[in-house]
């Protein structure tokens, strides 16, 4: 028989060799990671749920600034399997190892349990487990057994976020593209139809909730990850309340300027609405720079008590108003923004005002009307009056700025203006046309301002062709002065001037005597014209350059008065470049001159001496400045010719050329 004590000592020594190979064999379990004196971070308090098939990500938090400087020391993370203790590698198409986060990319029963990743810097490690729970899903039912519950109000416009966020954010950073899709229990959600559109990257929008929205939503994403494309899911339930609170809106003040009178009393509301069916928290203040303003009445600037009233439509939901109340203003009252602050659980919206003195404010778009109707008048003042002097500025502003004009001196034109009138013999001539023609013109425009005529009558070499005298003459002319009577484009015996057209009562002689011999010939083959050819070859080449070529500006020169019924026998282009351009009229400045002279008549026989030059002749008289505004612009002041008479300097004084 053995001893008790050697029994007992025999069953001491069993025991603990025992417990020694207990704590061997779990120390070569755990020697991947039990061996290091590491921080414990002990298990996460959020798990991860799976279903097998789907992926899933295990997301150490242990790269925080609450745990290691990690911008500033290196590190390496390390995944362990908490059941072997082996360390976790990467397995084509079952485990991605990628940073601090460990993928499983086919999940199977088998992977349920805890994950330790350990963090090593050069001088420490860290330790923290991470718990993965994997479940079958429930027989009848869509979806995920677990569920995250999210509210949802009845009757407005709410929205559903997927659970999923971390997870798209985590892709994003590996530069890796995703996909959500939603469903309802089992039906597919697709977006813009119906009630309901996609948000954002992980939210749902649900337009009036309905009962039937009391359901199961769930949101699928779907990626490539290690050459493997698989996808995560996680279901909301949903639960409808009929009561809510939505963002309170400010309507009044409205951010506005308002005025008031110094020394006068003021009142000015804060009225807010708030969406809402049931209780609710809002809060109104009335602050100054910041500072709240007091709600004691003996202040003299207090807020009244706050108050509230509700209301069904045509929205449902809850007035509050609280009045900011200035007994007397005072000027450091003005000039400064009134805030009506609102403090409420669905946030915190505002609107303000600034108080202004009434007589500091002053009508700005009465001021406005005004300045744009000075603007107006002075526009249509301007056209006007440009308009009845414009030969006088355009003359005035040649004079004055002559340097920003070319001289035409250097184009090669030998001539500033060729002269087309009646030769002796055709029609419409006379003695005035021919005096004015090689007198008058030349007298005012070449002797008095500088220009150089070209005149048949006066320029012609001798036996040169008149074909190649017209030609060439034109060519070499900046401008061709067209002189012309009422009877000058027509044969017709019974043409005539109006009354007191000296002109034309001069000239009746001649053309009954060349009217038999006439020929027709016509500018533009429709009018009858005179038989003088070199009128007929200068008319003809003019009216080519002037409307054809545009390379030479005709300037009509009307001798008399022409009537309605003259104007209808003239040549159609003649008529077009009348419409177009008008006509300098010689007739108008001979009646001004004729009541001038009678004038001056009257002044002599009262003992005055006329010492003046004729007011026909005078180139401050309109006809001349009309002539003087279509010839051609003088790029520098004319020096006055030796034989330019006294008097004719003297009106030069007025307006050079």
């Amino acid at each position: 028989m053995v001893p008790l004590w050697r029994f007992a000592r025999a069953m001491g020594l069993r025991s603990t060799l025992g417990s020694l190979l207990f704590f061997f064999g779990l120390y070569g379990i755990c020697k991947g990671f039990l061996q290091e004196n590491c921080t414990n971070y002990n298990v996460q308090f959020e798990r991860v749920y799976s279903v097998p098939g789907d992926m899933a990500m295990l997301n150490s938090t242990l790269v925080s600034p609450d745990v290691f400087n990690f911008t500033a020391a290196p590190y390496n993370i390390t995944w362990y399997d908490s059941k072997t203790g082996d360390e976790m590698s990467n397995q084509t198409g079952r485990i991605l190892v990628y940073g601090e986060t460990l993928w499983f990319l086919n999940m199977t029963l088998d992977d349920d349990g805890e994950y330790v990743s350990i963090l090593r810097t050069p001088s420490r490690c860290y330790r923290q487990a991470t718990k993965l729970v994997v479940e079958l899903p429930r027989n009848g039912e869509c979806g995920r057994p677990r569920k995250a519950d999210q509210i949802l109000i009845e009757g407005v416009v709410d929205k559903l976020s997927c659970p999923l966020n971390s997870y798209i954010k985590t892709l994003e950073s590996y530069n890796i593209s995703s996909s959500i899709k939603w469903y309802r229990g089992c039906d597919p959600i697709v977006d813009g139809t119906g009630r309901y559109t996609y948000r954002d990257t992980s939210k749902l929008q649900i337009d009036k909730v309905e009962q039937k929205d009391n359901s199961s939503f769930t949101c699928t994403l779907t990626f490539t990850l290690g050459g493997i494309t698989g996808s995560i899911s996680e279901t909301i339930g949903t639960l409808l309340k009929v009561e809510y609170t939505l963002v309170p809106e400010v309507h009044e003040p409205a951010n506005e300027i308002l005025k008031a009178q110094m020394g006068s009393n003021f009142s000015k509301p804060c009225r807010v609405f708030v969406p809402s069916v049931g209780k609710d928290w809002v809060h109104v203040i009335w602050a100054v720079r910041v500072n709240p303003i007091s709600t004691n009445p003996s202040d003299r600037i207090y807020t009244s008590e706050q108050r509230n009233w509700r209301q069904d439509v045509p929205r449902k939901g809850v007035w509050y108003e609280k009045l900011l109340i200035i007994s007397e203003l005072r000027e450091e009252d003005f000039h400064i923004n009134y805030t009506c602050q609102v403090y409420s659980d669905r946030g915190f919206p505002q609107g303000n005002f600034t108080l202004l003195p009434a007589c500091q404010n002053p009508n700005i778009i009465l001021h406005i009307t005004f300045a744009l109707a000075g603007v107006m008048v002075l526009f249509i003042l301007s056209v006007t009056i440009y308009y009845l002097f414009k030969v006088d500025i355009v003359l005035w502003f040649r004079r004055v700025f002559p340097v920003f004009y070319t001289n035409k001196e250097l184009d090669g034109r030998l001539y500033d203006a060729y002269v087309a009138y009646p030769q002796p013999c055709s029609i419409g001539f006379s003695k005035e046309v021919e005096t004015f023609a090689l007198h008058t013109l030349p007298q005012v425009l070449e002797n008095a301002c500088g220009y150089k005529l070209f005149i048949a009558g006066r320029d012609c070499q001798p036996g040169q062709a008149i074909v190649d005298s017209v030609e060439e003459n034109i060519q070499a002319s900046h401008r061709l002065l067209l002189l012309y009577t009422a009877t000058t484009f027509t044969s017709k015996g019974h043409t005539s001037s109006p009354r007191n057209n000296n002109i034309s009562k001069s000239s009746e002689s001649t053309e009954s005597k060349t009217r038999e011999s006439s020929s027709s010939m016509s500018f533009d083959g429709s009018e009858e014209v005179h038989s003088d050819t070199r009128q007929q070859l200068e008319c003809v080449a003019a009216m080519h350059r002037a409307l054809l070529e545009e390379s030479l500006k005709v300037v009509l020169v009307e001798l008399e008065e022409v009537t309605p019924a003259q104007l209808a026998l003239f040549p159609e282009s003649v008529r077009h470049l009348r419409k177009k351009q008008g006509a300098v009229c010689w007739w108008k400045n001979r009646r001004t001159s004729k009541m001038t002279c009678m004038k001056r008549r009257e002044d002599e026989e009262k003992g005055g001496q006329d010492t003046q030059l004729s007011p026909s002749l005078s180139p401050s008289s309109r006809f001349w400045k009309e002539m003087r505004y279509h010839m051609p612009v003088r790029g520098k002041r004319v020096v006055y010719p030796e034989n330019c008479p006294a008097e004719l300097m003297m009106e030069m004084d007025y307006d050079v050329c």
